[in-house]
């Protein structure tokens, strides 16, 4: 009963994705559940226009803004300072005179949801998995576009056949999760099972040493549960050895220390940590030499921006505004720059059913538990 919940919602998520984005053609695996939308348009950002401006100037005294801590917290904080700036000349143009924009980056991504939800975060860089959870406390005003990937498939060898990935100037609104061995031994004797084209058993599974992101986490945990429950039966909560990491970095030191095994990621979370991984974590050889993709999810929607629906700034016309200027922003070069750090590189605007397959995801996960 439970495959047949999991084989229907990939039907769902398919199509679903198929009608918000499309995807470009991948390879197909017999032993992949769940594919890919078959054909992924490229995302073209919107030219700057202006949304219409209140008659005379509001005055804002605080705009809080709440990211993830999918980085390191001091990276991510320090990436985005500029961003202030940029909000407010935006909102300045738009007819809202915003005297302070506080950046605060989550303890997790629930601390964001609850935020949002409490009103003492006015606008959230969330997950759409952390965003289905918490809509009854915000509105999705926008979907991330970012830089496709010159690897788009679900089978695993295929990404350790042609790595190292690389971006391509398609802009697409979606995303796959990974799972990667590193080079503990364990990690590297799944790895070759992967390579040398044997069907990996639950039990190989079962014996590695996991980390995983918190349950709201899409690439860290959602789907990657989802992975499981439609290949083997099982969940993430099956899993004898699973540990949560506050980051995908922490987690990619672990990895290359050998205190883990495998970690769920998001497809291109190799490439934020190919320096540090040869700097800070201490390994000789490249990221791409030393770990190996044993597992590929279904493919992700993209990350949302969300408005508290009880923060006191928080109104139809301030919305519509902050939606033009993420838009804006998202146009610029130095706008990219900034929210590059979380793999953005431009914003459409989105609405709540572009999230339906998430929804679906997290109903599905619900009744594993």
């Amino acid at each position: 009963m439970k495959r047949f919940l999991a084989m229907m919602f990939a039907g769902i998520s398919c199509v679903s994705m198929l009608a918000g984005c499309g995807s470009s053609a991948s390879t197909e695996s017999a032993e992949a559940p769940a594919q890919a939308p078959e054909a992924v348009e490229s995302v073209e950002a919107p030219a700057d226009t202006a949304a219409e401006a209140p008659a005379e100037t509001v005055s804002v005294d605080k705009l809080t803004i709440g990211f993830v801590p999918s980085r390191d917290p001091d990276e991510i904080v320090t990436a985005t300072e500029p961003l202030k700036e940029l909000l407010t000349t935006e909102l300045a143009g738009l007819g809202y005179d915003v005297k302070e924009v506080d950046i605060t980056v989550g303890t997790s991504y629930e601390a964001v949801g609850e935020g949002l939800s409490a009103g003492t975060i006015d606008v959230g860089l969330i997950p759409g998995g952390t965003y289905v959870l918490y809509e009854d406390g915000c509105d999705v005003i926008l979907t991330a576009t970012r830089d496709g990937l010159s690897i788009e498939s679900p089978d695993a060898k295929t990404w350790n056949d042609n790595k190292p990935t690389e971006p391509t100037e398609e802009q697409v609104t979606f995303y796959r999760g990974l799972i990667i061995a590193g080079p503990s031994e364990a990690g590297q004797a799944i790895a070759a099972k992967v390579n040398g084209g044997e069907q990996i058993t639950w039990e190989d599974l079962d014996g590695l040493n996991w980390s995983v992101m918190n349950s709201s986490s899409s690439a860290g945990y959602i789907y990657p549960s989802l992975w499981l429950q439609s290949n083997y039966e099982k969940h993430i909560t099956d899993l004898t050895h699973a540990v949560q990491a506050d980051s995908y970095g922490n987690a990619f030191a672990r990895l290359a220390s050998g205190h883990i095994d495998v970690l769920c990621c998001y497809a291109d979370a190799r490439r934020d940590n190919e320096e540090k991984w040869t700097t800070e974590f201490g390994r000789t050889e490249s990221i791409w030499d030393e770990t190996n993709v044993i597992g590929v999810t279904d493919g992700i929607y993209n990350d949302t921006i969300s408005v508290s629906k009880t923060s006191q700034v928080m109104d139809d016309a301030f919305k519509s505004a902050l939606t033009q200027a993420f838009i804006n922003i998202g146009n610029t070069d130095a706008g990219k720059e900034v929210i590059s750090i979380y793999n953005h590189n431009g914003y459409v605007e989105a609405q709540a059913s572009d999230y339906e397959s998430e929804r679906a995801a997290q109903e599905l996960i619900k009744s594993m538990q």
